[in-house]
C-alpha cells in the first residue's frame, strides 16, 4: 500500500499501486487457506535479513542466478515449491508487453530449475489484451481475469472514478482523495467484490494442483538436442516410448540437416521490402 506519510507526485501510478495491492492481498487470502488445507506452505516474503531480522523480498533464483521477485509461492513440507502465484494490475494498454514479458520469462526460467513447479498462476486485473493473454498461455500460465469495466464499476459505487483520460489530472487527484477517504472494512469489501467472479474457479484449480490423490503420469516427453553452433532442436512426443524410438533410431547426420527447417517468411506472406 501506499505510505500515507510520503508526498505523493502521481496520484494515478499511486492509486494504481494501492488497487493491485490490494487484490494481491485479497488473492492471498483467498488460496492460503487452501495451501494450507494440503499441509502446503503459503510464502510472501523471503527469508528475514541476517541483521535487521526484517523480511525481505521473495526472490527465488533460477539456474542462472538470475532472481525474480514472485507475488506468492506455494510450497510443500520439504519447502520446495509448487505454484507460482503474480497479481498484475495495469490501467494502460500500453504497459501489457513490459509486465506479460516478465511474467513470462520469470516462471518459464523458474520452471526450469525447480521441477517440483506444478502450476504459475496469474490474476491480471485491468486492461489486458487478447494478444499478452495469448503470450502468458503459451508459456503455460493460467490466467484469472479481472476486467478494468468492473473494477471500474465497483469503484465508481464508492465514489471513485478511475476513467479519466491522459491529462484529466483533476479525476485523478479526486479518485485519489476519493480512496484516502476509505476505511480499511470498505477496502475490504472492495477487494472481495472485485474478485467475487473469479474465486471459484481460482480457489477450484489450486484445489486440483495440490491434490496428491490424483496419479501421477507422464504427459509429455520433450528432447532437446543443441549443437555447437547454437542451433537448437526441440523433438516432443506423447509417451516415453515413443520418445526411447526417437533415440534408437537417431540418423545424426539427417537431423543436423538444414533441409527441413522453416524459413524466416511463412509461405502465406511476403517479406518487407528495403527501400
Amino acid at each position: 500500500m501506499a505510505d500515507p506519510k510520503k508526498a505523493v507526485v502521481n496520484f494515478g501510478s499511486t492509486l494504481g499501486e494501492a488497487i493491485g495491492s490490494l487484490i494481491e492481498v485479497e488473492v492471498n487470502r483467498l488460496l492460503m487457506p487452501i495451501a494450507q488445507e494440503y499441509s502446503c506452505v503459503y510464502v510472501t516474503v523471503g527469508l528475514p535479513h541476517p541483521k535487521s531480522g526484517k523480511p525481505q523480498k521473495l526472490l527465488l533464483r533460477d539456474m542462472a542466478g538470475n532472481e525474480y521477485n514472485i507475488d506468492a509461492v506455494i510450497a510443500n513440507a520439504r519447502m520446495q515449491p509448487l505454484v507460482l502465484i503474480e497479481s498484475k494490475y495495469i490501467r494502460y494498454v500500453k504497459h501489457n508487453r513490459d509486465k506479460g514479458s516478465w511474467i513470462c520469462t520469470a516462471h518459464y526460467s523458474l520452471r526450469r530449475s525447480f521441477p517440483t513447479v506444478r502450476k504459475s498462476i496469474a490474476v491480471l486485473a485491468g486492461n489486458w489484451s487478447s494478444s499478452s493473454k495469448a503470450m502468458l498461455q503459451s508459456f503455460d500460465v493460467t490466467l484469472f481475469e479481472v476486467g478494468f469495466a468492473h473494477i471500474r464499476e465497483v469503484l465508481a459505487s464508492y465514489n471513485i472514478d478511475i476513467g479519466w483520460g491522459e491529462k484529466e489530472r483533476d479525476r485523478v487527484m479526486g479518485a485519489w482523495h476519493a480512496w484516502q477517504s476509505l476505511n480499511e472494512s470498505q477496502k475490504d469489501e472492495i477487494a472481495h467484490q472485485l474478485l467475487a467472479e473469479i474465486e471459484p474457479l481460482l480457489k477450484q484449480t489450486l484445489k486440483e494442483t495440490l491434490d496428491g490423490t490424483i496419479p501421477r503420469e507422464i504427459q509429455e516427453v520433450e528432447i532437446t538436442i543443441e549443437t555447437t553452433l547454437g542451433e537448437s532442436r526441440r523433438y516432443i512426443f506423447s509417451s516415453l516410448a515413443e520418445a526411447i524410438t526417437f533415440l534408437e533410431e537417431f540418423d545424426e547426420e539427417a537431423l543436423l540437416s538444414d533441409d527441413e527447417g522453416p524459413s524466416l517468411w511463412e509461405a502465406s506472406s511476403s517479406p518487407p521490402l528495403n527501400n
